[in-house]
């Protein structure tokens, strides 16, 4: 099969653009990136902020407020892919690459509702994406909607990126983790013998983003965890908070704001008796919370791992992964940095090589992972 620009199907790397807005909300990720069968090689990356309204926006509809919501999620899609395609131009004028050059552009859209497994057994994933304004906008193929089909199949659409994680992490001597913070936490064991294995861990910046919101005005972050690390852990809080179900179901699984919001913590708050603490000390907990959850499925399904890679914004929090890798005396807590990715880029990476399993006819799920029938070619094409 040829291996020629513009025709799919061979082996040799070819451009793709990976774009990720995430559970945090906090902006629009994007990377151009050779992407083979066998790597990923990032040239490029670029990053914009979500503009306050369209945050508050994608916010509101990811937690049911107020009325009208079909017209305000499709005007909200279209509004973030005028953002994605301001990503996408960038990428394209630093690296001084005409847009036919790139095979396709792999779009995740923000996710405002994830329901797998639920309602007569289905339930649904929902991402806000327009895939067809993206593709007008930069003069480039789109794949989206990576998640419907595995959830079609029975699975929970969730998390996508451990085949990734395998792809571009996976050590054959040795099992490794690899611990993705986001707004939510995923982690991804990939184990010696090949085998694969990723689920939810429960919230990674999420929370911690919230409580600083509105504590630190002007901030949308605790920058490097330095207000968490002011703080002290109250320890009735943390026994509340380490309470949830969700964590101690055996995967597949997965979760976001669905779940882990606002009226969530309030209510731990109340049964912790934080109501009154100092906010600083709601953070420090916030941030143990979060590493204890991570810490507590490293040691229960990877348990072999002397390696824990760790990517996404929460990577970036020193406190944070202080405290995981006190939690972890036996393992070598890192950023994906020293490995080859810098912690931002690892999610939209992922979605470029998702396109071009799409683009290939390969599969992009793991049914180990997701709990999907079997595997699946994701995602939707909308062509130049």
């Amino acid at each position: 099969m040829s291996d020629a620009p513009g025709r799919p199907g061979g082996h040799a790397a070819q451009w793709y653009v990976g774009l990720m807005s995430g559970t945090s909300l906090d902006g629009v990720d994007g990377v151009l990136a050779e992407v083979s069968a066998t790597g990923c090689t990032v040239t490029q990356h670029a990053a914009v902020p979500l503009d306050p309204e369209l945050r508050a926006e994608l916010l509101s509809l990811n937690t049911r407020d107020g009325a009208d919501e079909l017209h305000r999620a499709a005007l909200a899609a279209n509004a973030l892919m005028h953002a994605y395609a301001s990503v996408v131009h960038e990428l394209l004028a630093r690296a001084g690459l005409a847009a036919s050059a790139v095979q396709a552009i792999g779009a995740h859209g923000q996710t405002v509702r994830h329901q797998p497994q639920m309602h007569g057994g289905t339930g649904y994933t929902l991402q806000l994406c327009n895939p067809a304004l993206l593709a007008e906008r930069t003069g480039i193929a789109v794949v989206a909607d990576f998640r419907s089909r595995d959830v079609a199949a029975g699975g929970q659409g969730a998390p996508l990126v451990p085949a990734f994680h395998r792809c571009v992490f996976g050590q054959t001597a040795r099992t490794t983790g690899v611990l993705n913070l986001g707004g939510i936490a995923n982690l991804s064991v990939l184990r010696a013998d090949g085998a694969t294995l990723g689920f939810d861990c429960g919230p990674a910046n999420a929370l911690m983003d919230y409580w600083c919101q509105q504590h630190q005005p002007g901030r949308l972050y605790d920058e490097d965890g330095a207000w968490a690390a002011s703080g002290t852990v109250l320890p009735d809080l943390l026994q509340a908070l380490l309470a949830e179900p969700f964590l101690s179901l055996p995967p597949p699984r997965s979760t976001g704001r669905d779940l882990f919001n606002s009226p969530w913590l309030l209510q731990r708050l109340q049964v912790g008796g934080a109501l009154q603490a100092r906010p600083q000390d709601v953070q420090a907990t916030l941030a143990e919370f979060t590493a204890h959850a991570c810490a507590q499925d490293v040691l229960s399904h990877a348990a072999d791992a002397r390696l824990l890679i760790v990517c996404g914004g929460g990577a970036l929090n020193g406190y944070l992964m202080q405290r995981l890798q006190a939690l972890l005396p036996g393992v070598r807590v890192e950023s994906s940095a020293r490995h080859g990715l810098p912690p931002l880029q690892v999610e939209a990476a992922a979605f470029a090589w998702l396109a071009r399993q799409c683009l290939h006819g390969q599969p992009g799920n793991l049914p180990a992972v997701t709990g999907a029938r079997g595997p699946r070619i994701l995602g939707a094409i909308y062509p130049a």
